[in-house]
């Protein structure tokens, strides 16, 4: 069964994600189907899924990675693929896409792992020591690097950087987007509009791929 990329064309049409996704089907070497909100799905053909950014909640069922074009975006272009990553809980299916994208793409993958102080950070008396705090990152950047590592070793083609951030998943990830061609981040099947999701899409300055695990 052939393989194809669906725009997807719900209440909010989008010129941009109609324009991406004929793009990347391009690319993809991939027939480039329209399916519009109400039509019944056909997954297992599905190779991706392309629709407006604000037509989020609309691909909650999807199984299979979804791009959510905001109208801001510009041109289609291949540049730095930006994964947003858990190094204590990984998704390894939005890692493996990601990887997949920037090899395909011949761009840099910049791995953004967002962490936050220690809970018991807060109540020290006079602050926090900077000496701690680098002892923090540290382990941080061992615990990304650890989690990167096999993938290094699959697509050694592909240039990593390995980016850690002390701010909060949708701050970290929307600041790179505005110089990225595509953000990419995990979820589980069917829940399309989580909360980290919901907040990057409506920041973001490129396309957001969700990829459901």
């Amino acid at each position: 069964m052939e393989r194809v990329v669906v725009v997807h064309v719900g209440c909010a049409d989008c010129e941009a994600a109609a324009r991406w996704a004929s793009w990347e089907a391009a690319r993809r070497g991939l027939p480039l189907q329209l399916r519009r909100a109400g039509t019944p799905p056909a997954f297992e053909e599905t190779e991706l899924v392309v629709a407006c950014a604000r037509d989020v909640d609309d691909l909650s069922p999807s199984p299979c990675p979804c791009v959510l074009v905001p109208e801001r975006a510009g041109e289609p272009v291949a540049a730095e693929t930006v994964l947003g990553v858990d190094a204590r809980d990984p998704a390894a299916e939005a890692v493996a896409f990601a990887f997949d994208t920037a090899r395909r793409w011949g761009v840099r993958l910049r791995a953004v792992h967002a962490w936050r102080l220690p809970t018991d950070a807060a109540e020290l008396p006079f602050g926090i020591p900077e000496e701690d705090r680098a002892t923090w990152e540290d382990q941080e950047v061992h615990l990304l690097s650890c989690v990167l590592r096999p993938w290094r070793e699959k697509y050694p083609e592909v240039e990593v950087l390995e980016d850690v951030r002390l701010l909060s998943p949708v701050q970290a990830l929307a600041r790179q987007s505005a110089n990225a061609g595509l953000v990419v981040v995990g979820g589980r099947a069917g829940a399309a509009s989580s909360a980290v999701a919901r907040g990057l899409v409506s920041r973001s300055w490129c396309p957001v791929a969700l990829v459901p695990s």
